[in-house]
């Protein structure tokens, strides 16, 4: 996919980060007590993505990425080696982490593979900082799919 502007790439960011705050705001509103709230916090990160990329569309991604801390995120690829899922409701909450997970994975991926064709310093370093994010979304997600594997006996 290519885009003809960097506002069209903030454009598509806005409405991915988008459709992450409805999944994640709909998982917290099925899922029980503990779950619900995890789920809304995901929801809460990604609305601030959201807002955080509107902010750059109107105020300029150069001056807003310029404080942005860049660090490598760890990969523990839990998700590699798991099929893709569809949601459904009742869903086991080990199934519900797991698409979760293919989803932030599949962001990951798709930023990434922006960032390798993007040509503009501004747009690489949008791309560098929207992967990162999702990588973070990713380890948090795999954790704590792990964490309940082991609990469970897995």
């Amino acid at each position: 996919m290519q885009f003809a502007s960097l506002e069209a790439i903030l454009d598509f960011a806005i409405e991915k980060e988008g459709e992450a705050v409805e999944f994640y705001t709909g998982l917290s509103e099925e899922a029980s007590s503990g779950a619900g709230k995890m789920f809304g916090e995901f929801a809460a990160e990604e609305k601030k993505h959201r807002n955080m990329l509107e902010e750059f569309k109107s105020k300029g991604v150069t001056a807003g990425i310029r404080d942005y801390r860049f660090k490598w995120i760890s990969d523990i690829k839990r998700s590699d080696y798991v099929v893709d899922l569809e949601y459904r409701p009742g869903m086991t909450y080990n199934e519900i982490l797991m698409v979760a997970i293919k989803r932030e994975e599949k962001a990951l991926k798709l930023y990434n593979d922006f960032l390798s064709h993007e040509e503009s310093d501004a747009g690489k370093n949008l791309f560098r900082m929207l992967s990162q994010e999702e990588a973070k979304h990713k380890l948090a997600l795999e954790t704590l799919y792990d964490d309940y594997m082991a609990k469970m006996g897995d």
